[in-house]
């Protein structure tokens, strides 16, 4: 256990003007509190939270960090308090205590929807001082190396969350060397078999390239001195996590993977390594398609450096990482790096123009604004962390970086959310290309918009970032609550002229506080999704109205289309106009069977589906015959020469014979039906029942089939089936 002068050595190696007497209290107070409590290895507590100092000290935090990271379980779990630490500490170090103290008592190993809970309120605890979030990865990362003294079943959990949650994150604060051994320990305690075996593979390949590696820091460092570049090279052997999630990624063994060895070549200043990168491609060839300058482009966590994998000594695949000390550090810390926090200055604001991470970390953050549930927000969290980058430009050559595999829809809300709303198509590089496509790093991406569109439901499961999802995830809630908004005005407006009453949103405001609804908008959502009956709305505006109940068989009149039996104009006119499937109106048709215009119909309104369409002599209405308010009068209206088709279902009997079913789709065919789906049974050995659906135009043209069917040989019987 470290003790309390190697404590404050450590910190005035980076530090010398660190407030040792703060150190000290610190390590004192907090090994008398936690006492003689131990750790499930069976050390002494107070040894962990000097682990997580030190780890924070290898990262040369400030002296407020180091303290806070001393007493970061003194208040969950000792009997000290938080009054007792703002008092003794003084209030900066209290918050990231209670930063910290809050973080702790979540329990991110649970069920989906409280992880994603627990989750928004990490990252809402790291809101106000990024440096809670330090202290938090160092000591997941030291709980991670003592796992081994956890029960089998916990050590996978928190592996699990170690590499969904908390490896990602410090990769997104920049911080590689940390994500790489959080990425490692969680696949040594999920896949140990595994583990071992890359680990044994790595061992014996590092024995007989020991020579090799040599021979090419020492190659590269005198072709690089010859140029006048002083530069430090030096080969590192791949993580075995990383090494894992290429074999499964491109789906090759160990044998076949080429570039297991990496080289960092650190240079003095910007221009040298633009130098550097000249001497190494003119003294080998570059590999085609491995070339990335992320230091004219850095990535969102601040990360810079020249990647490139050219053909070496020996005929190997040599891949370079070429930056300066400066942009090594970075990478190596990340946000931690900054001098902000070796200055012992908190100021976030220069942080958020300092550091791209923070400010993703901010924009975040800024998403638990936007009202999705805490599922949806893990997921889309998951989604920003786990993704490498592309970066591509507007039209007026603004960057927009976007993860892998992020499509011109991707790139459209990154610009901004009205624009991937109405968005219809795209320019790359100047020619229309889908909007499903893959985006490249450099392209050049131009959108297309058209007002008044709303994004297709679908897209939400075709764009890979979270800020894409959770907007179309909103628009189409947007689109589906003004559907249902106005069905129910639609629905309202008939049943006050039923009863005989006026209508308007200012009679049916003053009626909210009997609705138990705090606005109009809400009373017509709510009518729509079949959850209000329409009479307890006209009840709520008119109390003393008395509603004639009506019966499921009077209802039905309503439906009749025009030109069929002896309606009147009047009676006409009352029923919803119904266009089929449409964006206008939640509809759908009766699954067994459908309805096509000619039908006489009715609506059947079914909580959170809208209304259901039946032609009047489906059975399936008898089982609404006890439910008259879901009845809804509704009526045919559809443009003249409209081409739209619907919905019918037809049940044949066949003879069976070499080519009956190519006659019968034949028939079809010719008289432009559309076959969706046939079902086939053999009823005996002479006759097969056939079960067809397929879409109409209207009744006469369905009627026009199911004659021609009737008058072939191959067929017996044909019936509509209407449910």
């Amino acid at each position: 256990m470290m003790r309390q002068y190697e404590l404050v050595e450590r910190v005035k190696r980076y530090n010398p003007s660190a407030d040792e007497a703060l150190l000290n209290r610190a390590y004192v107070y907090a090994m008398m509190a936690h006492g003689n409590q131990k750790r499930a290895s069976g050390d002494l507590f107070f040894g962990h939270p000097l682990e997580v100092a030190a780890i924070l000290t290898d990262m040369k935090l400030d002296e407020a960090t180091i303290a806070a990271a001393v007493l970061h379980d003194t208040v969950e779990d000792t009997e000290a308090t938080l009054e007792e630490i703002n008092k003794t500490f003084g209030p900066q170090i209290g918050a990231l205590v209670d930063g910290l103290t809050k973080i702790k008592r979540l329990d991110l190993v649970s069920k989906r929807a409280a992880q994603g809970e627990n989750f928004r309120k990490l990252l809402l605890a790291i809101a106000d001082d990024v440096r809670v979030l330090l202290v938090k990865l160092a000591d997941r990362l030291h709980n991670m190396r003592t796992l081994g003294f956890m029960p089998p079943e916990k050590r996978k959990r928190i592996a699990e969350e170690t590499l969904e949650i908390y490896a990602p994150l410090a990769g997104r604060m920049g911080i590689q060397e940390m994500r790489e051994e959080l990425e490692d320990l969680s696949f040594q305690n999920l896949d140990p078999e595994a583990y071992e075996a890359i680990n044994r593979h790595l061992h014996e390949l590092t024995a007989k390239s020991e020579k090799l590696v040599d021979e090419i820091e020492q190659t590269l460092t005198t072709k690089l001195k010859a140029q006048g570049i002083d530069a430090h090279v030096s080969g590192r052997q791949k993580r075995p996590y990383s090494i894992w999630r290429k074999m499964e990624r491109k789906s090759v063994s160990f044998e076949q993977l080429s570039d297991i060895f990496a080289f960092r070549i650190i240079v003095g200043t910007l221009d040298e390594c633009y130098r550097a990168l000249g001497t190494v491609h003119t003294s080998w060839p570059m590999v085609p398609g491995r070339y990335k300058d992320y230091i004219s482009t850095p990535k969102q966590n601040d990360y810079r450096s020249i990647h490139t994998t050219v053909i070496g000594p020996g005929s190997q695949r040599v891949e370079l990482q070429i930056r300066t000390q400066e942009m090594d550090e970075i990478a190596e810390y990340g946000i931690a790096a900054h001098a902000l926090y070796k200055e012992g200055v908190n100021d976030n604001s220069r942080l958020a123009t300092e550091s791209r991470a923070y400010q993703w970390l901010r924009r975040t953050i800024d998403l638990l604004a936007e009202g999705d549930n805490p599922e949806e927000f893990l997921e889309h969290t998951k989604l920003e962390l786990f993704h490498d980058q592309v970066f591509c430009f507007t039209p007026k050559g603004r960057l927009i970086a976007l993860p892998r595999g992020a499509t011109p829809i991707d790139f459209a809300y990154a610009v901004h959310t009205d624009v991937g709303n109405t968005a219809v198509g795209c320019k790359i590089n100047g020619r229309m290309s889908p909007l499903l496509t893959e985006l490249q790093n450099g392209d050049e991406v131009e959108i297309v918009r058209a007002e008044g569109q709303t994004p297709p439901a679908a897209w939400e499961s075709l764009v890979v970032t979270g800020k894409a999802r959770a907007s179309i995830r909103r628009a189409t809630r947007a689109a589906v609550r003004r559907q249902y908004t106005g069905l129910g005005h639609q629905i309202l407006e008939r049943a006050f002229e039923r009863a005989g009453r006026p209508f308007s949103d200012e009679k049916l405001k003053g009626a909210l506080p009997r609705l138990a609804r705090v606005s109009a908008e809400d009373v017509l959502a709510a009518v729509g999704r079949g959850e209000m009956f329409s009479g307890d709305v006209v009840r709520a505006v008119y109390p003393d109205y008395k509603e004639e109940r009506r019966t499921g068989t009077e209802t039905r009149i309503a439906g009749e289309p025009d030109g069929a039996g002896e309606k009147s104009s009047g009676e006409q006119s009352s029923g919803i106009p119904i266009r089929g499937l449409n964006k206008d109106m939640p509809i759908r048709f009766a699954p067994e069977g459908g309805a096509v215009p000619g039908d006489r119909i009715v609506g059947i309104l079914t909580p959170g589906e809208g209304v259901t369409i039946y032609p009047i002599q489906s059975s399936a209405l008898a089982d609404f015959d006890n439910e008259p308010d879901r009845w809804i009068d509704v009526r045919w209206d559809l443009e003249f020469g409209s081409t739209q088709r619907f919905p019918a279902r037809i049940k044949l009997q066949s003879i069976n014979e070499p080519g009956s079913l190519a006659q019968i789709a034949q028939v079809i065919a010719d008289h432009d039906g559309n076959i969706d789906s046939v079902n086939m049974k053999r009823r005996t050995q002479d006759f097969t029942d056939v079960t067809i659906d397929l879409t109409v135009w209207d009744l006469k043209h369905l009627n026009a089939i199911i004659a021609e069917l009737r008058a072939k040989r191959v067929v017996s019987r044909v019936d509509r089936i209407t449910g």
